[in-house]
Formats: structure tokens, C-alpha cells, sequence
């Protein structure tokens, strides 16, 4: 573990500095880590279609290799870019919930890393609400890793000092953005299903 503790860089939770998510952005893109917040609970983010950073995260949270972590996206046309196939349910979903606590699990194209997947062949994917969790997406211009900034079994905090005190300071920058609004984490469905078929209920009833 680092001795040096992150940086910490205060950002408008509604309108977030272009400099900073730039800031954040190349720390991604070097294989960093980073604090962050979305509508519901602080995040830990990577660049996700790096496995050594994708595998970072997981040595951060202690997250089990058979656990699949989701993924933020910006766009439908991102998800697009990562998955073979959306169903006209699964559009219907997005078009309904999105941006919003609705993660949707599609059929993962080669290019998303096992350290994603774990194996599964497909992945989680959500478009936040968040203004800052969405900017930093666009920020990267690709997809970023979004479990809750928490060591496995943890409570998922709300607030950067809460993450930060369960990560430690082996993380490379935190965004501050408040406190988040906490309560159920995303709503998790499987829409290669059909119908999709709920995984993990959440703040989504679909």
C-alpha cells in the first residue's frame, strides 16, 4: 500500500469541470485508479477494456476472480461497441430507465477483458445519471469499472472519506463530489434472457 495518500479534487456533482475529469480521464488511460461518485453510492473506477487495470480493482476491493464487475457507459452506442447483441427488450429498458440505476447484462464482444467478464461470456452495463460518473465515461472515451469503492463485504460508502477509509490510500485520485444519495444499489437484469430476468433487485423496479 501506497504511504502516500490520493489526491482529493472537489467536483460540482451537477456540473463537473471539464480540467478536472480531463485530469481524471489520464489517470485512467495510465492505469490508474480512481474514487468516484454515481447516483447511488461512490464507484471504483478503471479504463475497463485494460485487463491490468481491471485487475487492479479487483486486487483493491479483494473481489472474488468468479465475480463479474459492470461496467459505466455513456451512450447506447458504447454499449453497442461492447456487447453482439441488444434485444429489442433490452432497448425498451434502456429508452425507459436510462441514465439510471438499471444495469442490463448483454452478450460481451472478444474485446471486453476476462477480468470483466470472469468468464461469463457477457457483461453488466449502465448508463448513470450521475454528471460526473457520465463526464468522466466521455472523459475516457470508453468504458469505465464501477463497483462501489469498498473492500468486498463492506459497507458501500456514500462519502470519499468513507471509500477511502475502506480502500486505503493504494488508490491514484478520488473525485469529490458530496455525499451520494446511497439506498439500493443498481437494479442488476440478465436481458439476454428472454424476458429479461432480474439478478439482483434494486433502486429499479423494471
Amino acid at each position: 500500500m501506497s504511504a502516500v495518500a490520493a489526491p482529493v479534487l472537489v467536483v460540482d456533482a451537477t456540473a463537473p469541470g471539464a480540467a478536472v475529469l480531463r485530469r481524471a480521464a489520464e489517470v485512467l488511460r495510465r492505469a490508474g485508479a480512481i474514487v468516484f461518485p454515481t447516483e447511488t453510492f461512490y464507484g471504483l473506477g478503471a479504463d475497463a477494456l485494460r485487463p491490468e487495470a481491471v485487475a487492479r480493482v479487483r486486487r483493491l476491493k479483494g473481489r472474488p476472480d468468479d465475480r463479474p464487475l459492470l461496467l459505466l457507459v455513456d451512450s447506447i452506442a458504447m454499449v453497442e461497441s461492447l456487447v453482439t447483441t441488444i434485444t429489442p427488450a433490452a432497448r425498451a429498458l434502456m429508452e425507459r430507465h436510462w441514465p439510471g440505476p438499471l444495469t442490463l447484462v448483454l452478450p460481451a464482444r472478444a474485446l471486453v477483458p476476462v477480468e470483466v467478464t470472469a468468464g461469463t461470456g457477457t457483461v453488466g452495463v449502465r448508463l448513470s445519471s450521475h454528471a460526473v460518473a457520465r463526464g468522466l465515461v466521455t472523459a475516457l472515451g470508453g468504458p469505465v469499472t464501477a463497483p462501489s469503492a469498498n473492500v468486498t463485504g463492506a459497507s458501500p460508502p456514500t462519502t470519499v472519506a468513507a471509500a477511502l477509509a475502506s480502500l486505503g490510500d493504494d488508490v491514484d485520485l478520488a473525485l469529490d463530489a458530496g455525499v451520494t444519495a446511497g439506498g439500493p444499489a443498481s437494479t442488476v437484469l440478465d436481458a439476454v434472457a428472454d424476458p429479461p430476468r432480474v439478478i439482483r433487485q434494486g433502486a429499479v423496479m423494471p
